[in-house]
């Protein structure tokens, strides 16, 4: 059964048009022009109880108006937005208790607070029940290590461990729903493993159901069974996380950092890019050479400082859907 449904939702703002100069100024404030601006265009789909669905999209996309539709912060232009049963900006008292909000570049902290006094506020706040609230905790501690910074005030947090306080913050009070928009900007490679590691569990052993937004394909790889891609503020692609990865090609990069001034030889198989004397890009294709072939190959030959598997981004991947489409037309 359905828990999120959007049925051609649409979200239009309307903005001055700003004409140059005094006279235009003038114009503006006594017969100002306007301009629609249609962020989402007749969005529909339904997300049901226990899925962990990832949103995708390239910048101005429509991510964060649609989010914003289905947290009741917006109201839709057209269209019906129902989420847990219920109208997000019309039931708005009942619809916040049930579901847990993160935005990666926003806090919902105190930052003069220690993490552990906003975490007694929104337990008040919430009316959760002293068992719960220590369960919850003791379980944030354990997997997201938060026991040693609880009591550092907010505002003394490196970004890491502010992302894995907020995410402990918006999950306190047990929400069926959950939206995490970005939860792993900026972070380091160990940040993210945590975060990730914590979503998979809630979701996993507690039948959360979570909707993530990310710019990082390895989030919805790591995390989600089903992804949802828009553009334009128009529905692109829902489906598999395995099929998105197939729409987005099999060419891979390989970028390794040497310790010494090198000059690299081609490895069959691969595309060859020296970009300086200390780094250099190997495109293949992993349809015809696995990742650890071509690893170890240049692992024997060079004296190697690091290496990075460089996936497709998010922007290429929604070019390709957008391109397979107007082909179809």
């Amino acid at each position: 059964m359905a828990i999120l449904e959007l049925t051609e939702a649409c979200k239009t703002y309307r903005i001055v048009q700003r004409q140059d100069g005094i006279s235009g100024a003038l114009k503006n404030l006594f017969v100002p022009r306007y301009r629609d601006i249609q962020a989402v265009k007749r969005i529909s789909f339904a997300i049901e109880a226990g899925e962990m669905v990832g949103f995708i999209g390239p910048n101005g996309a429509g991510k964060s108006t649609t989010i914003k539709l289905l947290t009741g912060v917006l109201v839709p232009t057209s269209g019906r937005v129902q989420v847990l049963g219920l109208s997000p900006f019309k039931d708005r008292k009942r619809y916040v208790g049930r579901i847990g909000v993160v935005f990666g570049q926003r806090t919902q902290l105190w930052w003069d607070l220690p993490v552990s006094d906003t975490f007694d506020l929104l337990r008040k706040i919430y009316g959760v029940p002293p068992q719960t609230y220590r369960r919850n905790l003791e379980l944030f501690d354990d997997i997201l290590g938060l026991a040693d910074f609880r009591h550092q005030l907010a505002r003394q947090l490196s970004l890491g461990q502010r992302m894995r306080a907020d995410i402990a913050a918006a999950l306190l009070h047990d929400p069926e729903l959950v939206f995490l928009d970005e939860p792993t900007i900026g972070l380091d490679i160990v940040a993210k493993d945590k975060i990730r590691g914590f979503m998979q569990h809630i979701n996993a052993e507690r039948g959360v159901t979570m909707l993530l937004t990310s710019h990082d394909m390895q989030d919805m790889e790591r995390t989600c069974q089903r992804v949802i891609v828009i553009d334009k503020g128009a529905l692109l692609y829902d489906g598999s996380v395995s099929g998105l990865a197939s729409l987005s090609g099999s060419r891979r990069s390989l970028i390794v950092d040497f310790n010494v001034h090198t000059r690299c030889e081609p490895i069959s198989g691969t595309e060859l890019i020296q970009e300086n004397a200390l780094r250099a890009r190997f495109s293949f294709d992993r349809g015809s050479m696995q990742v650890h072939e071509l690893v170890s190959q240049v692992a024997k030959k060079y004296d190697i400082a690091d290496m990075t598997i460089e996936e497709p981004s998010i922007e290429s991947v929604v070019k390709t859907i957008f391109s397979a489409q107007q082909a179809r037309l």
